[in-house]
């Protein structure tokens, strides 16, 4: 007894039970390069799909194109794209996305596509918007980018996409897996505009506190005392305890995304050939900032606790009259970090850095301690609401991904 391998998915809906079809993509598409113009023709005419259209987009319509180009009738009638047409990218800096595909589904007006597209227009029967996940998945994505060629670019052509082969249900199955990923797409989407709207929110509750238009009131619904005029050394001391790694302080590092262990990221401590070396000691609630890459919003407060990270970073005790929640919403905010940034000093703009006792001498305005704290209490639990939004866009795609892998063979 043989056990033979069937074209079927691990996971499909239950009414569908027939193998899936070996197909070569010429055989359900027609392929060509799209239009290329001299740059006087963009702008007005026709809407013009190009390559951020095919990226940023889960389908595509006339409406969703910005681009437009001018050209002749004929060269129109040539470059039609129409529904259930598919563009490819046709070339890219990385494997990863060169081949990557998105579908036209707008039934009502044609647009045309740009040179660095490859047009799949539709002659064979399939269901737009399954081939289109179809095609972006793992297994036909690897087909696609392991022919590509180039080495600083990468690019398909015509001839490559034409033999690639893929397995494909009948019809009624491809258009009740494109409808299921469709809905499942619509959700995702509609939870990264939830998600867009409160950070939009809270970028708004932030200009207006700190511009003083919205303010707190105590229990008693009396109004706080003026925000006080000070300079920064007022309120934050630096810190300069070192420490070397034989101490009892993890190590960590620095970036945008704030301060995490260095056993979190690549560790290269095996290249420290001095043991003894001292590396600058931090503590929970510190601000700390990389004088360097302010311009970068690498400014942060110590999230983590009593770690030691390279003596180049700078790190401020707030004092215990304020609260370091308050403090890092002023500091972090990207209109102080522009308005501190004239004192930068450095002749090459990647080493421009503000010293400490520029920082310190900055002056700005402050609010008395108890509104300091229900202001920052007040952006703690919004963005406590935040990460649970992320945290569930995260869940949904990780649940995407899963069904994908799947629900095709």
């Amino acid at each position: 007894m043989t056990n033979e391998v069937k074209n079927v998915p691990e996971l499909r809906f239950s009414d569908f039970s027939d193998e899936w079809e070996e197909k070569k993509l010429e055989d359900l598409l027609k392929f060509n390069n799209g239009v290329n113009a001299s740059k006087e023709q963009y702008g007005t005419g026709i809407k013009f799909i190009n390559v951020l259209d095919i990226l940023n987009t889960n389908f595509i319509t006339y409406d969703k194109i910005i681009g437009r180009v001018n050209v002749s009738k004929a060269v129109e009638n040539r470059n039609k794209v129409e529904y259930g047409d598919i563009l490819f990218l046709r070339s890219s800096e990385t494997r990863e996305d060169v081949g990557m595909c998105n579908v036209y589904l707008d039934k009502e007006k044609h647009s045309l596509y740009g040179g660095f597209i490859i047009r799949g227009k539709k002659i064979g029967e399939y269901s737009p918007f399954f081939l289109k996940i179809l095609l972006n998945n793992s297994k036909a994505r690897k087909s696609i980018s392991s022919l590509a060629g180039g080495s600083t670019r990468f690019n398909v052509s015509q001839d490559i996409l034409k033999v690639v082969g893929i397995l494909v249900p009948k019809m009624n199955e491809q258009i009740k897996i494109g409808d299921f990923f469709s809905k499942l797409n619509q959700q995702i989407e509609l939870e990264e505009q939830k998600l867009e709207k409160l950070e939009e929110q809270k970028k708004g509750y932030m200009q207006k506190i700190f511009s003083q238009e919205l303010r707190f009131k105590d229990k008693n619904g009396n109004e706080y005392p003026e925000w006080e005029v000070i300079k920064l050394k007022d309120i934050l001391s630096e810190r300069k305890e070192y420490s070397s790694k034989i101490g009892n302080y993890p190590h960590a590092t620095l970036s945008t995304s704030g301060i995490s262990l260095k056993s979190d990221r690549y560790n290269r401590d095996f290249l420290v050939k001095d043991k003894n070396k001292k590396y600058k000691v931090t503590i929970m609630n510190d601000i700390c900032y990389n004088p360097a890459n302010l311009k970068f919003g690498v400014i942060t407060r110590n999230h983590i606790g009593s770690v030691i990270f390279s003596p180049i970073y700078i790190t401020f005790e707030v004092n215990n009259a304020h609260s370091p929640l308050f403090i890092e919403l002023l500091v972090t905010r990207n209109d102080f970090i522009n308005r501190v940034r004239k004192y930068e000093e450095g002749t090459v703009y990647e080493r421009m850095a503000v010293k400490p006792e520029d920082f310190l001498n900055y002056e700005t305005k402050i609010p008395c301690l108890e509104e300091q704290e229900k202001i920052g209490d007040f952006f703690s639990k919004l963005d406590k609401v935040i990460n649970k939004q992320r945290q569930k866009i995260d869940e949904l795609k990780l649940r995407k991904q899963g069904l994908l892998q799947k629900m095709f063979v």
